[in-house]
C-alpha cells in the first residue's frame, strides 16, 4: 500500500508539474508576438526616418536615398516574413496584406 502512494504521488507531482510548465507556455507566447510586434515596428520606423533624411539631406533621387529605400523595403520583407504584417509608419497602422509601394517615397 506504501508503494502504491508514493506511485500515486509522484505521478500527481509529474502531473502538476506538466501543468504548470504548460500554463506558463502559454502565457508567454502573446507576450512573445507582441515584442516581435514592437521590434518589428521600431526596425521599420528607423528605416523610414533614414529614408527621409536622406531624401531631406540628398535628394528624393540620389543614390543615399536610393540606398535607404531599398532597406526600408528590406526591414518590410523582413517584418512580411516573420509575422505577416507590416507597420506603415506614415499611417501609424499595421497591414495584413503586402500591400506596400516600393516607391511611396518617391513622390512628393
Amino acid at each position: 500500500m506504501k508503494m502504491v502512494n508514493r506511485f500515486s504521488a509522484t505521478v500527481a507531482s509529474l502531473l502538476s508539474g506538466t501543468v504548470l510548465t504548460a500554463a506558463l507556455f502559454f502565457a508567454a507566447v502573446p507576450r512573445l508576438h507582441a515584442e516581435d510586434y514592437n521590434h518589428c515596428q521600431r526596425r521599420i520606423a528607423h528605416a523610414d526616418h533614414e529614408l527621409h533624411e536622406a531624401i531631406e539631406k540628398h535628394g528624393r533621387h540620389s543614390p543615399q536615398a536610393d540606398h535607404k529605400r531599398h532597406e526600408l523595403q528590406e526591414v518590410r520583407e523582413r517584418c512580411w516574413n516573420e509575422n505577416h504584417r507590416w507597420w506603415s509608419e506614415d499611417e501609424h497602422r499595421w497591414h495584413t496584406e503586402r500591400d506596400w509601394d516600393e516607391h511611396d517615397h518617391d513622390r512628393d
